[in-house]
């Protein structure tokens, strides 16, 4: 992305700078307030700190990130709720147009003596006449099976059960893992903030960049303005050449074209910086903080780095002056490939370096935490579950719909006198265990996935590990190369100062030309343009360099 933008920046000609740029002092004013979610349109001044707090709070891949972060906590809940009791109330009814029948064996009665009940006997007994029954002797012929329907067409009932989860293995992994993995999703979206830290920082010091760049621009067409009037007069005097005149101005309306590119492009890194914070494009910002309190001690940097410093290539292993001329050349040039590929990382800075710094790597231990809970929690799928369990109801029926709706108890009494109760009621308490003896060793097959991830995730370390090294040595060797190039094209911006100074006054004292000038004037917006450059190569450096060692979060927090 870094190229791009700079590729961007720079493709409308020379002199115009990348809108990516990174902050070597990531510290805003303690004084300076926090900006709030919502902002008035208008010009709202904004420090760097600012507007890393503003991105955090509302940039929308941020806030969709934490969505994740709820999503664990409810699923911590819904494991949790596992082990609380579980209530369920349930009601059906039900119309048996054809209701079931069943086989019954009444030949099982032959033989035996009963108790014959007619309808007379019925009638006498309910005129309050005393009837006596008799008994009969039943055939003993053998008689088939019947069919006989039992129950009446309209049933219904209505129950409410309890269950407990008494003991379960799974689930009590289960709540170690609900747990980590709700620590999974806060780091993912640390992360997630880290980036968006990096990207801010980088937007906003472009911007100062490019801002200074352009300041830079306008006042290089006021001093060849004033040139070119001084010059044009000498003209009108008859002490210059209309030449003069024509090469100055072809030099100002190339220099105006370059300031009219730079100022979109300025406008177009402020666009970008909103973009980063997510915040609106139509609101107006205002940078507050200079580009100079960026800028750190380079000398400082190198001995904190363990570079060379580039004017006596005295670092931190005292090497002294630098030599005029190599006594082997090849010998040297090895050593200086060696020191580039290890990052010029001593034996004492590779040891102080904290891994756990890096939240990609506290981020893979959670997950081999995971790992181990998910493989624990197929194992635990071989031991017992035991639930307590209750439920009480009521079941009815009737031969019509409003019979069954009735909802007769025990005291009811039809208007013969018998009971015709319709609702009875029923209840249990219990225990159930269940306990798995055989699946097909799909439970094996899965312990086996378990362990296999878990594996994976510890490989990762090594190669994490390695990816980390090798971030750690490329960021120190880039950020001290980008030094060493800052400083060299300092000094040739103010060599070129000096030229330009020079060729102007003998300009005017008529001993220099008018080509000395217009080259003396080219050279210096050419030292000018890569001095920036250079500038932007440090600034996104040091951000880099901060990420890789996993510094750029907490400088952020201060």
């Amino acid at each position: 992305m870094k190229k791009n933008l700079r590729v961007l920046l720079l493709a409308a000609g020379p002199g115009l700078l990348a809108p990516a740029g990174a902050a070597l002092a990531q510290t805003a004013p303690a004084t300076q307030p926090a900006l709030g979610a919502q902002q008035a349109i208008g010009t709202l001044p904004l420090t760097l700190q600012q507007a890393i707090d503003y991105a955090i709070q509302n940039k929308s891949t941020l806030l969709a990130t934490r969505l994740g972060e709820q999503t664990a906590r409810a699923k911590v809940g819904e494991i949790r709720a596992a082990g609380l009791p579980q209530v369920n109330v349930a009601a059906n009814v039900a119309d048996n147009f054809k209701l079931q029948k069943s086989l019954v064996d009444f030949g099982a009665l032959s033989g035996a003596s009963a108790t014959t009940l007619t309808s007379a006997d019925i009638a006498a007994a309910q005129g309050g006449q005393t009837v006596n029954l008799k008994n009969i002797t039943l055939p003993s012929e053998p008689m088939p099976p019947q069919a006989f329907a039992f129950g009446l067409q309209w049933a219904g009932n209505s129950s409410a059960s309890v269950s407990q989860l008494l003991f379960d293995g799974a689930y009590l992994i289960g709540l170690k893992a609900a747990k980590v993995y709700e620590q999974l999703a806060q780091k993912q979206t640390q992360q997630a903030e880290i980036d968006v830290v990096e990207q801010v920082s980088k937007a906003y010091y472009s911007t100062l960049v490019a801002r200074e760049r352009l300041q830079l621009l306008s006042r290089n067409v006021q001093r060849l303005d004033t040139l070119l009037y001084q010059t044009n007069e000498t003209f009108k005097a008859g002490f210059a050449e209309k030449l003069d005149v024509q090469r100055l101005q072809v030099q100002r309306n190339n220099l105006v074209v370059e300031q009219q590119k730079a100022s979109r492009l300025t406008e177009l890194s402020v666009a970008l910086l909103k973009f980063q914070m997510g915040l609106p494009q139509q609101q107006g910002v205002q940078l507050t903080d200079s580009l100079s309190a960026a800028v750190v001690d380079a000398g400082a940097l190198r001995q904190r780095l363990g570079g060379a410093n580039f004017a006596t290539g005295g670092g931190v292993s005292g090497l002294g002056q630098v030599p005029t001329a190599p006594s082997n050349a090849d010998a040297q040039n090895r050593q200086d490939q060696q020191t580039a590929l290890s990052g010029a990382r001593t034996g004492q800075l590779a040891a102080a370096f904290n891994y756990n710094n890096r939240i990609e790597f506290s981020t893979l231990e959670t997950q081999q935490a995971l790992a181990g809970l998910d493989l624990a929690n197929r194992r635990a799928g071989a031991y017992p579950r035991l639930l307590a369990t209750a439920a009480y109801g009521f079941s009815g029926s009737g031969k019509t719909a409003g019979d069954l709706f009735a909802f007769r108890g025990p005291d009811s009494r039809a208007g013969n006198g018998f009971p015709n109760q319709n609702w009875f009621g029923f209840g249990n308490v219990g225990l159930s265990l269940q306990i798995p003896v055989f699946d097909g060793f799909r439970r094996k097959y899965q312990v086996q996935q378990a362990r296999i991830q878990q594996q994976t995730i510890e490989r990762g370390f090594e190669t994490l590990r390695q990816s980390i090294d090798l971030q750690d040595a490329q960021s120190r060797t880039t950020l001290i190369n980008a030094l060493d190039v800052l400083d060299n094209q300092k000094a040739n911006l103010e060599l070129a100062s000096e030229v330009a100074r020079v060729s102007r006054i003998k300009f005017k004292e008529g001993v220099g030309s008018n080509i000395e000038v217009v080259t003396a004037e080219t050279s210096l917006r050419e030292s000018q343009t890569n001095y920036y450059a250079a500038l932007y190569d440090v600034l996104v450096a040091k951000v880099d360099r901060d990420k890789a060692t996993g510094e750029l979060y907490n400088q952020a927090k201060k």
